[in-house]
């Protein structure tokens, strides 16, 4: 898939909010982390493998997926995409063709 968006930059269809974690006082000695965006990106997205799974005593599947998108965002494993009521949280990623595109493995689930 990353070549092909790679020599098609047209495959570059979902367009993606990057959000980023922001941690503030919570008033009690700990922190509370919400997601804030930063970013819309075009990305191309390839669903890979679908697996069952509990997040937070919640069922539901979770899809882990390719995303192809320009290079030059500063990414972090915090940093989670949104499309809509899909979240995609960030496992790792790999500059393509020195820096001008990102492959990112992340796992996407539905809300």
């Amino acid at each position: 898939m990353s070549d092909v968006a790679m020599s098609h930059p047209g495959r570059l269809r979902t367009r993606l909010t990057l959000l980023q974690p922001v941690e503030s006082d919570d008033g009690e000695g700990g922190v509370v982390r919400t997601l804030l965006p930063q970013a819309t990106l075009w990305a191309a997205v390839t669903p890979l493998a679908l697996r069952d799974g509990v997040l937070a005593d919640a069922d539901g599947a979770e899809l882990h997926c390719k995303i192809v998108l320009r290079g030059g965002v500063a990414l972090t494993r915090q940093h989670q995409f949104s499309d809509g009521t899909r979240s995609y949280r960030i496992l790792g990623w790999r500059e393509l063709q020195h820096g001008r595109w990102l492959e990112i493995d992340a796992l996407q689930r539905q809300a």
